[in-house]
């Protein structure tokens, strides 16, 4: 039996979506590796962002929220992924 796929995106109510593939070769499962790693490509533009509003003296209250709130959003993904990608590693006994 396939195991579930933690997808990258969620269903429009926000709730979790999962693949059932017998293989990692389908074509969803190409999409949503793709989708990954634009992910987090842009968690790490959103990085260097940050970064630069915060070391920005002159940054003012709306560009540290809106850099925080880009960032909170890259964490979610990156946490997401690293869930994702961790349920799907092989059972070792120890």
């Amino acid at each position: 039996m396939a195991e579930l796929r933690l997808l990258p995106w969620t269903s429009p109510d926000g709730k979790p979506c999962y693949l059932s593939a017998d293989h990692d070769g389908s074509r969803l499962s190409r999409l949503a590796d793709d989708v990954e790693a634009a992910q987090l490509r842009s968690g790490e533009q959103v990085l260097a962002g940050a970064r630069a509003v915060l070391a920005d003296r002159a940054a003012g209250e709306r560009a540290v929220r809106f850099a925080l709130t880009r960032a909170g959003e890259s964490l979610e993904e990156a946490l997401r992924i690293a869930h994702s990608r961790g349920a799907r590693l092989p059972a070792y006994d120890c």
